[in-house]
């Protein structure tokens, strides 16, 4: 597992710098998909694999000043570059792996999650530790500023059914990591996956 980790690591610590020049236009659908979460004011949520922190604010925004925000990611030189752009003011940063977070079981409301799944060296174990960390009935967004297709042909790759976003794939992959499907989007613009955390 630590090599996994370290493959994870190495790939964001290389890129950790440039991330928010690179793409630079994904703040108005962070905050979008935000919006879908159904947070509440006072409401506590985590941003897992929150990388620079772009959508902390979007969060923040939405449990107001007496809510929780955290945003935790494995990467130190992410959370690096969270502070440079002053987005701890939004929320509280943890260097923790998403798979065994410092927090204890149903702390949370929700959990936003922007292009963690398929970093994920073990998705299942992941899903599952941020199932422990969120009350029952609380929710899950997976989320993406593009769709799968549109990721893939940037990569220069077909859509495949075997990618874990892919629906079959992933409302069983839910399912068994104590989640309930809500809603599936997958277009050009954006992939949004709701869950809400089985009772």
């Amino acid at each position: 597992m630590a090599d996994d980790h370290t493959h994870v690591q190495d790939f964001f610590s290389a890129r950790a710098a440039d991330w928010d020049r690179r793409f630079p236009d994904d703040g108005p659908a962070h905050a979008a998909a935000v919006g879908e979460l159904g947070l509440r004011p006072g409401d506590a949520v985590l941003d897992a694999g929150c990388g620079t922190g772009r959508a902390l604010p979007a969060l923040r925004n939405a449990v107001g000043p007496g809510g929780t925000v955290l945003g935790a990611d494995l990467t130190g030189e992410m959370l690096d570059e969270a502070l440079r752009a002053g987005r701890e003011a939004s929320g509280t940063l943890l260097l923790a792996d998403v798979a065994r977070l410092p927090l204890r079981a149903g702390a949370l409301d929700a959990v936003f999650a922007a292009g963690l799944i398929s970093h994920l060296p073990h998705p299942g174990q992941g899903l599952s530790e941020l199932a422990r960390v969120v009350r029952p009935g609380g929710r899950l967004a997976l989320f993406h500023p593009i769709g799968r297709a549109a990721l893939a042909a940037r990569h220069g790759r077909a859509s495949s059914d075997d990618d874990l976003r892919a629906e079959p794939r992933l409302t069983p992959l839910l399912a068994d990591t104590g989640w309930r499907l809500d809603a599936y989007t997958d277009k050009d613009s954006r992939f949004l996956a709701l869950a809400v955390r089985a009772g």
